[in-house]
This record gives structure tokens, C-alpha cells and sequence, in this order.
């Protein structure tokens, strides 16, 4: 069967837009019971001209190499309790793209409109910041993990003398402490160990066609209840709109590399000119000092005694110099 790459913002996003799918692919991914799940749109653009405007106004490519989806879902614990959280996906097809994750990941914390009421020992309401847990899809692969194809960094507390690991449950923790979650795609097993990387095979590039545009995957390999995923993106291969979008981006990361390309370059040069310069000036600054050592040699002679003739022909230097030092002096 042939399905879209969702390695594509506009595949992505085109997958993520269902609710449905999105429920099984957020709750698989976090392991997490999923009541609601709403979805809170806030992915920016970047088109390089009107032209590329005109192909779509649903589908957008994400500015500078990174998307963003974010969703509020309720979910229930294991208590039975009920919490709300924020889901924040961010994908990259490139791993230095920290500093930019930190950014909208802060633009979620500044958010005033992301809080729920909370009650203190006292009864008394407050207002409380509501848990992010962000998920990070990234296309390069992390030397340092090159083998796992998903990354739980996981929130500990504990005291720090006893190292007695205390309970995570308070607001407190909740609204300024988070877990996170990475998937790797590079590191994509073609042996499925679990349910979860058999969802995630949906992105390994070892199945693409011909046409990076498109991926090979047999839907019976698939639990029945990924299926309506493996639909979507099937159903996304005939919409016209997605396909002239994934031009798009393939050329929009084209010239991305070009320019990051011509920035290392760039950078290069100004390394090497900033190297020379230096060594220049240490060159310098050496002949300097000798000058002024040689200097302080010759008016120590003078003062002994030793005839101007005899300091030139011994420095092999002009007798006119050691007059002009003199002078100078």
C-alpha cells in the first residue's frame, strides 16, 4: 500500500488534523488514557514568495525547519482522578535545533491563558500552570543515541540527603517541572519489539519509493487499531494540495542547506582571517618587544662605554640608527 511520508510538515500535519488519529498516535506514543483531546493550531509559516502562497491555506511550511503541533488533552490517571495537560509536538528533520525548541517551549510556560484553578491546604484557589509534556520527532539521527529509537526523559524528586524519592503529584512540580519524549526515526528498528514501534515504522525512511514522497507498508502489518493511520496517509497520497506542498518543502530545505552551507563557509573564512590577523599581531608584538629589548641593550652599552662602532658591528646595524636612538632618547 502506498502512504505519504509523514517525514512532511503538510503529511504531518494532514495525519495529526484527525482527531481520531491523533487520540491513538498521542496516547500510544505517552502511554497515557486519553479522555479528550483538543487541537490548539499554532504552527507559523514561511513561504518564499506569493506564488508558494497560492498552493495552499491549510498547509503551511513550518519557518526555519520546525513544525509545531500543540494539544490540550484530559486524561485520566490511574487513580481514576482526571488532569489536564498540554501536548506540545515539535518535529525537525535536524538535531541542532535546541535553542529554537527552547523558544517555544518558553513561549508555552509565558502563555497566561494555560493555567487551571487549584485549591492550597487551606481551600484557598490559585491559579496553577497547566503540565506541558513536549515530544520531540526528530529526522537526524543523535550520535549519543544512535541505536534507541525512543527517549523518555523522566522528572525524579527526592530529598537530597536520604536520596528518599518523594511524590512528583503537586501542582508545583507539575506547572514548572516536565517529562519529555524523543523520537528518533534514524534509529527506527526494522525489528518491531512493542506496539509503539510498530506505529512509529510509519516514518522510517527504509520505506520510501522511488519518489521520497511516497512510502511502501503493508497494512496487515499493522494492529487493527493503527489502521485508521495507515488510511489517512494513504488518503493523503490523493490530495493534490499536499503533494505540490511537498515540493515545496523538499525545495525550501534545499535552499536551507544551501544557505546553512554558505553560513559554515562564511564562517570558515572569517575563522582562517581571524587566525592570520591574530598570528599577525603576535608576530608583531614579538618584534616590538625584541626592538625595544635591542634598545635598552645598546643605551646600556653607551652608558659603559663601548663605542657606537663597536654596538653596530656587533648587532649588525648602522651606526645612523644608534645616533637616531640617542637622539630620541
Amino acid at each position: 500500500m502506498e502512504i505519504a511520508n509523514p517525514i512532511y510538515d503538510v503529511v504531518f500535519k494532514y495525519l495529526m488534523e484527525d482527531s481520531k488519529v491523533a487520540k491513538i498516535i498521542l496516547s500510544t506514543l505517552t502511554d497515557l488514557d486519553i479522555i479528550e483531546l483538543e487541537f490548539l493550531p499554532q504552527e507559523l509559516s514561511h513561504f518564499k514568495d506569493d506564488v508558494d502562497k497560492k498552493l495552499s491555506k491549510r498547509y503551511t511550511v513550518f519557518n526555519l525547519s520546525i513544525y509545531r503541533l500543540d494539544f490540550s488533552a484530559r486524561i485520566k490517571e490511574k487513580d481514576g482522578s482526571e488532569k489536564l495537560i498540554i501536548i506540545e509536538v515539535q518535529k525537525s528533520k535536524f538535531t541542532n535545533e535546541s535553542m529554537r525548541f527552547r523558544k517555544y517551549l518558553g513561549k508555552q510556560y509565558m502563555n497566561e491563558n494555560l493555567f487551571e484553578w487549584a485549591e492550597d491546604h487551606a481551600k484557598n484557589t490559585f491559579k496553577s500552570g497547566i503540565p506541558i509534556l513536549p515530544i520531540y520527532f526528530l529526522g537526524e539521527s543523535f550520535s549519543e543515541f544512535s541505536n534507541y529509537p525512543v527517549i523518555h526523559i523522566t522528572r525524579t524528586v527526592k530529598d537530597r540527603y536520604s536520596k528518599e524519592l518523594l511524590s512528583s503529584k503537586t501542582k508545583f512540580i507539575d506547572a514548572l517541572f516536565h517529562e519529555g519524549i524523543i523520537i528518533n526515526i534514524p534509529a527506527l528498528r526494522k525489528s518491531r519489539r512493542d506496539e509503539l514501534e510498530v506505529l512509529l515504522s510509519i516514518f522510517d525512511q527504509d520505506n520510501r519509493a522511488q519518489n521520497h514522497h511516497i512510502m511502501n507498508v503493508k497494512e496487515t502489518d499493522f494492529p487493527e487499531k493503527f489502521r485508521p493511520i495507515i488510511r489517512r496517509l494513504q488518503s493523503a497520497t490523493q490530495e493534490q494540495e499536499v503533494r505540490d506542498i511537498m515540493i515545496v518543502e523538499d525545495d525550501f530545505l534545499s535552499e536551507l542547506q544551501d544557505y546553512e552551507n554558505r553560513i559554515v563557509d562564511e564562517r570558515k573564512l572569517k575563522d582562517e582571517a581571524l587566525r592570520k590577523q591574530k598570528a599577525r599581531s603576535k608576530a608583531l608584538r614579538k618584534q616590538e618587544e625584541a626592538q625595544r629589548k635591542q634598545e635598552e641593550a645598546i643605551m646600556f652599552l653607551i652608558e659603559l662605554g663601548v663605542s657606537k662602532d663597536n654596538i653596530a658591528s656587533k648587532l649588525n646595524i648602522p651606526v645612523s640608527d644608534i645616533d637616531r636612538l640617542i637622539k630620541g632618547k
